[in-house]
């Protein structure tokens, strides 16, 4: 005979057998459903931080077919696809259920430009040469025996320029770079900053903006413990 306890665990096992089968069949089935039909299909897509990148290339880019399944989305690969827009520096693609993809993208903005017989080659602050279009107002020029995202001086002149707090890199019009220990700043308004290298910045940047109240027309800071005013 059995007793009082086993009694109990039988029937409770009755009861999940009972009511649990038709609990996993019910979730295999909004599983399907929303895998193979329309249910969950993408009906929206939402798309910030454009400016310079056509929103139809992206969404193009993108390759949502339609009534696909949130689920079957690949939003690793459709983020990969946009961030090889060469304007493109970052993309997120999320899932917004039970319908919406939100593409979020930030665009390359440029630091620095450099001239070419092709023209002007735009510089982000990654030093990733971009773009050959003209560059937009108050970008500083770079002036360098070989700019290029690849060459070290030209790396060097992008290091300072982002080092750079906004009120004194929008005085900046042109950045000239004899070597990766030699960069000098010139002013819009005709004076120079001479930098050195790309070292030091922060003790650089505290010492040049009061230094700049002075009268003068060269500014050296390549040294920060022993700055001169000519």
């Amino acid at each position: 005979m059995r007793s009082g306890a086993e009694l109990f665990g039988a029937r409770r096992w009755r009861r999940i057998r009972l009511w649990g089968l038709p609990a996993v069949c019910l979730l295999v089935t909004l599983f399907v459903a929303a895998w193979f039909t329309p249910l969950l299909s993408v009906r929206t897509v939402e798309i910030d931080g454009l400016s310079a990148v056509p929103e139809d290339r992206v969404r193009e880019l993108l390759e949502i077919p339609d009534g696909q399944s949130m689920l079957r989305i690949d939003t690793a690969a459709m983020a990969a696809r946009v961030a090889g827009i060469p304007k493109v520096s970052s993309v997120r693609v999320q899932r917004s259920f039970p319908s919406t993809v939100r593409v979020t993208v930030t665009e390359r903005t440029p630091v620095l430009f450099y001239t070419s017989e092709r023209g002007a080659h735009l510089l982000d602050a990654e030093s990733v040469e971009y773009a050959i279009e003209p560059p937009p107002i108050g970008v500083p020029e770079l002036k360098a025996e070989h700019p290029g995202g690849a060459d070290p001086s030209t790396q060097a002149a992008v290091a300072v320029m982002t080092a750079l707090p906004p009120m004194l890199s929008s005085q900046v019009g042109e950045v000239a770079v004899r070597s990766i220990s030699d960069i000098s700043l010139r002013l819009r308004d005709g004076r120079t900053v001479l930098w050195g290298g790309a070292d030091d910045a922060d003790r650089k940047v505290a010492v040049v903006q009061p230094l700049l109240t002075r009268p003068g027309t060269v500014f050296d800071v390549s040294s920060p413990n022993l700055v001169t005013v000519k």
